[in-house]
């Protein structure tokens, strides 16, 4: 298996960008880069070929969703269950991001509910998933970083 090409500083900058708003026209990444637009738009199509850039999305602001609460629930998962959690937990929409990790568990899952009792039974709902033994939860309080 060959490795990809590693990104130069203009790919690592344009990627930056992109994290701020990626919505930002290429005429506009070409001046702050210092590059011709056909640049930007051709680094961008080699970005996305590549797999480097694996789409665009929406992220909502802390203040739009202020209402919802939100948690980590850290998933303990059976032996050579975590195909089938993962499928699970994919067709639940409160979950927002999944994540396999190491150490004691298996999966944490970020999840948002409109209140404590909906957060509550969420969590209910994802310990009595087939295959899971265990969850542990956290409540957000607040974001101090995000990136």
């Amino acid at each position: 298996m060959t490795r990809p090409d590693p990104l130069d500083d203009i790919d690592g900058a344009l990627l930056s960008l992109l994290r701020e708003n990626a919505r930002l026209p290429a005429a506009d990444l070409a001046r702050r880069l210092g590059v011709a637009r056909t640049t930007v738009q051709s680094r961008l199509q080699r970005m996305e070929r590549r797999g480097v850039i694996a789409g665009y999305t929406v992220v909502v602001s802390d203040e739009a969703e202020s209402a919802l609460v939100r948690a980590h629930v850290m998933v303990i998962a059976a032996p050579k269950q975590g195909a089938a959690i993962t499928a699970a937990l994919r067709r639940i929409p409160e979950v927002r991001t999944l994540l396999s990790v190491s150490g004691p568990y298996d999966l944490i899952a970020i999840v948002a509910a409109s209140s404590i009792g909906e957060l509550d039974a969420l969590i209910d709902r994802i310990g009595a998933l087939d295959g899971v033994e265990r969850t542990t939860s956290a409540i957000v309080l607040s974001t101090r970083i995000q990136r």
